[in-house]
């Protein structure tokens, strides 16, 4: 019986400390990861100001830079989160990131750029070792500026630039030379809407007059009800411009309801697949599209570079960091017009905007390269 007892207490006490036969403690994270698996695996999460077709395009550009990087080599992978639209929420989820220790870089697309609660938060994952970074909307510059030590993106008032000038041709085509026109957007203190704004205001002339800004919340049914009171309270508009990627097909199909495209001219931001079949079908002049697939990839080359403290990666990227604005990586700009009879001409456009003059055809011809039905 004692020898009974003794080999029971035995075995009660190496199981109590974890002794395997003939074999060393697990260590943690093994198992799945060492086999190539991810479970150990630390995140890159790239969080959304909102849903939108957009942002697919995006997650296909982190799927590709994590190939391109090999990030599982590295122990890490990449998810997009998408926000609901609101402030609140992305403070929401910057808070839970915040108390998740998996989490290695935060890229995040700012929906109000003076909103100090955001700011906090990015501030206080920053605090926590978590590489945080802006893509697409930056916060204010002018206040906010040390909240994140780059942006990923679009120089969104030479985006809004190109758009004016465009617009000024088409205008100018149709024997237009005064007249007003109203802009359309989520919200209309959202950095990059604000830039836009501004920079197609500037460009399009002091012959044309901005009758207003109306935000619709990231609501398709508003976007479409807002366009159809811009119509109403003012008659006579002579250009309607959409800001934000899902304002094209809104302004497109109320245009085409009212049936007052023939005295409309039609610019936008981004390229849903639905707004480039209003393109092709006559409803939109001209489109200035972005490159999320490229903010995507960019977004892990930085942030892994930023966790491997990568001196040689952050130079290419941002060579001239010290100078104005040296902390901005531009993805480009394309300006996208139908095939034919389009009165925006590459070389008549300004030198000093760059970008690229793709037709419609063209264009779509860039998507299916990447298995892409918008941008």
């Amino acid at each position: 019986m004692r020898r009974y007892l003794a080999l029971v207490v035995a075995c009660l006490a190496c199981l109590a400390a974890g002794c395997s036969s003939g074999s060393k403690p697990a260590q943690p994270g093994a198992g799945a990861a060492a086999k190539g698996g991810t479970a150990s695996a630390r995140r890159l999460i790239f969080l959304t100001n909102g849903d939108d077709p957009f942002w697919d395009a995006c997650n296909a550009g982190l799927q590709e830079g994590a190939k391109q990087y090999d990030i599982a080599a590295k122990g890490l992978t990449v998810v997009m989160e998408k926000n609901n639209g609101t402030a609140q929420g992305q403070i929401e989820k910057l808070r839970q990131f915040a108390s998740q220790s998996d989490i290695a870089g935060v890229a995040i697309s700012v929906i109000q750029a003076d909103n100090v609660a955001i700011i906090e938060e990015m501030k206080n994952l920053a605090a926590k070792g978590v590489k945080v970074i802006t893509v697409d909307s930056d916060v204010d510059r002018a206040r906010f500026r040390d909240a994140r030590p780059y942006y990923i993106g679009t120089d969104n008032i030479v985006g809004g630039r190109l758009l004016g000038a465009a617009a000024a041709k088409i205008l100018a085509s149709k024997n237009v030379t005064s007249g007003g026109y109203v802009q359309f957007a989520g919200f209309t203190d959202v950095d990059n809407a604000r830039q836009r704004m501004d920079g197609f205001k500037e460009a399009v002339g002091t012959a044309y007059t901005e009758l207003d800004r109306m935000p619709d919340q990231m609501e398709g049914a508003k976007a479409r009800d807002n366009v159809r009171t811009a119509l109403v309270n003012h008659p006579d508009l002579v250009a309607l411009v959409g800001i934000w990627a899902y304002d094209a097909p809104a302004i497109a199909e109320v245009v085409k309801e009212r049936d007052v495209r023939a005295k409309t001219a039609v610019v936008t931001f981004d390229a849903q697949a639905v707004a480039l079949e209003h393109m092709a079908d006559g409803l939109i002049d001209a489109m200035v599209v972005q490159n999320p697939f490229e903010m995507g990839g960019q977004t892990v080359r930085l942030l892994v570079a930023l966790i491997e403290n990568d001196a040689k990666v952050l130079a290419d990227m941002f060579p001239k960091k010290d100078a104005e604005n040296g902390d901005i990586y531009t993805t480009g700009l394309r300006l996208v017009v139908p095939d034919e009879n389009s009165p925006v001409k590459a070389d008549e456009m300004p030198k000093d905007i760059p970008h690229e003059r793709r037709t419609l055809n063209e264009f779509r011809e860039w998507l299916k390269r990447y298995n892409l039905s918008s941008s």
